[in-house]
Parts: C-alpha cells; structure tokens; sequence
C-alpha cells in the first residue's frame, strides 16, 4: 500500500506534541521547552509534513518554519523528518513547496544555519555567506538549560 503524505501550512494541523517531542532531541534546540515550540508556530511560516493512515488519520512526521516579513528576508528554521520516514524524497519535497510558496517570492536574503545539511540546501540554492564579517549574532546556545 502506498503512503499517502502531504504538505500544509494550516496551523491547526500541526501537532506542538509531535514537534516539541522532535525539537527537544534536536542538536539546535535540545530541551526547548513546548510554551517555546507552540509560540515559535505561532508566529512562523510553517509547513508540516504530515502522513495519512488507511482510517484517514494524518500524524506529523515533519516540520520546517520560517520566519518572515514576506517582503524581504526569512529565515529557515527547525527544519525534520521523523527517521522512520526518511529516505522518500520528503525533505526535497518539503524544500521545494517552502521555496516556491507565494508569500515568500521576491524576498532579498533568505538564512539557515545547520550543521549537517548542507547538500540538501545547495540543491535549493542556498550558499555559504559571501561577507561573513558583515553578519553578527547575539547567541546564547543554553537558553533552553536555564532555569526560567
């Protein structure tokens, strides 16, 4: 039987259990706490990658959000596919539809950052940053591991 998956950026299909559960594990947001999951969809782009079982029950089985002025700038974050659904074009697939998705046409610069990914990103066109030195962050790469 072949698996049914789909794309949406309706917000109220998104599973804040099924992500935060993801998120927490994650190298880039280990231990964030869900309040944090739940307002970062809230006030993202986000497309879920979600799967059909036969009683036509969908589960999330990936996540990707920007965030965005839809004018000018995004950037790309929390970017998942659940491993067990890996290896099925899904993460070109989730690419693609954030790519090419009307709201975010036009837009001067669009970011990621990631340790690991970097092959799927060219395939999109992402790059290394030409100026470095031009860009600057404020970082705190503890936040999640401190006490509230």
């Amino acid at each position: 039987m072949e698996i049914d998956y789909s794309i949406t950026t309706d917000k109220n299909k998104a599973d804040i259990d099924a992500i935060h559960q993801y998120l927490s594990r994650s190298y880039w947001a280990e231990n964030v706490p869900i309040e944090v999951v739940g307002k970062a969809v809230e006030n993202s782009l986000c497309f879920g990658v979600l799967v059909c079982d036969e009683k036509g029950n969908e589960s999330q089985v990936g996540f990707a959000r920007l965030i965005t002025d839809k004018a000018t700038f995004a950037y790309l974050a929390d970017v998942y596919i659940l491993e067990e659904h890996r290896g099925k074009g899904l993460s070109k697939r989730l690419m693609s539809t954030i790519i090419e998705h009307p709201q975010l046409q036009g837009l001067r610069r669009m970011m990621l950052a990631t340790r690991d990914a970097h092959s799927l990103y060219e395939q999109y066109g992402f790059t290394p940053l030409t100026e470095p030195t031009m860009f600057m962050q404020l970082w705190t790469p503890d936040v999640y591991h401190q006490a509230l």
